[in-house]
């Protein structure tokens, strides 16, 4: 039997290096980790305990080209606070899809990175 304790990471392929991370450095201000001397270009980010890799794949292909589809692959971050994230998704020129009263439970945010992956945010009801 496997005992789970939690995801260590999710890892990104993105399709310029730079570009992937002036959006997840500058824009959302995600801490940058020291990442091992691989072969291959990327980046490591801390979400909370968790890991966000990135590995830079030119020849790489997004799977959506237009907009938000909620029902696509993506990956959820926690946050403190919606209205503090709308806040700062709206001062970074981020366009966004919000559910404020979602059926989920919690407040949602979905935006999408450079590479069109989906990113969704999510947050207690009112915050």
């Amino acid at each position: 039997m496997i005992e789970y304790l939690n995801i260590h990471h999710v890892s990104l392929a993105v399709r310029d290096l730079t570009k992937a991370k002036q959006f997840y450095k500058e824009i959302l201000q995600l801490p940058e980790l020291t990442r091992p001397p691989f072969q291959s270009n990327g980046a490591w980010y801390a979400i909370g305990d968790q890991q966000l890799h990135l590995i830079e794949c030119p020849e790489g292909e997004a799977l959506r080209k237009g907009p938000i589809h909620t029902k696509d692959s993506h990956f959820a971050v926690w946050v403190k606070s919606y209205r503090d994230t709308i806040d700062w998704l709206e001062q970074s020129g981020i366009p966004y899809e919000a559910r404020p009263e979602s059926v989920a439970g919690f407040a949602q945010i979905y935006i999408l990175d450079v590479d069109h992956h989906i990113i969704e945010f999510d947050a207690p009801y009112g915050s």
